[in-house]
């Protein structure tokens, strides 16, 4: 197939993540002002979108917890860099099974499974403009832990989303995520044209060799909006494939640390890196307004509480 470049590219900042990085450098932000500064500075080198998790500000250790959501939202709010809000609607899925023998109960301390509404509580009462739907069920690289997300939850999480007119990204980790999406929007829980986020080299999921991503690429309908992203090393020339292939590009602190060989990067110049190589293809990176107008999304004020 010709190569179908996107000229008009925006570059989304996954600003800390919830995976287990919070020692290994100390950019990745723990504390909502962390977090909104970092994402902030992702803003201000060229990201139009940024994606929030929050952490324990003591320990660094994933969270869900309404009110550091809140804070982060309104701290980027607040600033003068205007940005796209996406927020994490991930957690509250992960379940860690007991070894080989004896799987169940399932382990205590790792397992967070809550129910559809606990999920997007935060969401409910931030209203970002983006939120995440991990759209299927996955292995990840620890040997007893499932992120899990059945039919029925996605189907109650997803029509929430639809309901309070927050657009879902669907986080595709492989073709059969893909395929549900497009279930999801032929029942209605969700709407057409809608956005994907392909994301590559996730062990266990989609591998992130080139025809792999173009299958991946190729299962996303026309009239869709997508990115795509892979960790590590292959951050940056993935950058450049999602380019190729007609998409827009994520980078950031949640799927890479490395700026160069022994060089620990922070998000903004992860961002300005991308920038780089974004119009060294000769493309321009829009900014937010442009992924605004592009989704159809509307800047909202978070709900005031009683």
């Amino acid at each position: 197939m010709p190569l179908a470049m996107n000229k008009e590219v925006f570059i989304t900042c996954a600003v800390t993540g919830s995976g287990g990085t919070q020692d290994r450098s100390p950019h990745v932000p723990r504390s909502p002002e962390q977090i909104a500064n970092s994402a902030i500075d992702a803003a201000t080198a060229g990201a139009a979108v940024v994606h929030c998790h929050v952490r324990d500000p003591e320990t660094g250790a994933p969270s869900r917890d309404p009110a550091l959501f809140r804070e982060v939202t309104e701290r980027i709010r607040d600033a003068e860099v205007d940005v796209v809000l996406n927020l994490t609607a991930g957690m509250g899925g992960d379940i860690v099974f007991g070894p080989t023998e004896a799987p169940l109960p399932v382990d205590a301390a790792g397992t967070d499974m809550v129910g559809a509404t606990e999920r997007m509580a935060h969401v409910a009462e931030c209203l970002p403009e983006i939120c995440t739907l991990d759209c299927g069920t996955m292995n990840f690289a620890e040997a007893d832990y499932v992120m899990t997300n059945t039919p029925g939850m996605l189907r109650a999480m997803g029509g929430m989303m639809t309901a309070l007119g927050v657009k879902p990204e669907i986080e595709a980790f492989d073709t059969g995520h893909l395929w549900f999406a497009k279930q999801l929007v032929a029942e209605g829980v969700l709407t057409s044209p809608a956005l994907v986020q392909l994301c590559m080299g996730v062990p266990w999921g989609a591998p992130n060799d080139l025809n792999t991503f173009m299958a991946m690429v190729n299962a996303v309908p026309e009239d869709w909006a997508w990115s795509a992203f892979s960790l590590g090393r292959d951050q940056m020339p993935f950058v450049a494939a999602s380019v190729l292939a007609g998409g827009n590009v994520r980078v950031g602190l949640e799927d890479n640390l490395w700026l160069g060989k022994g060089q620990l990067a922070t998000n903004a110049q992860l961002v300005e890196r991308a920038v780089t190589i974004i119009e060294n293809m000769g493309a321009r990176v829009v900014g937010p307004e442009a992924v605004r107008a592009r989704l159809g999304l509307v800047k909202r004020a978070p709900k005031v509480l009683a």
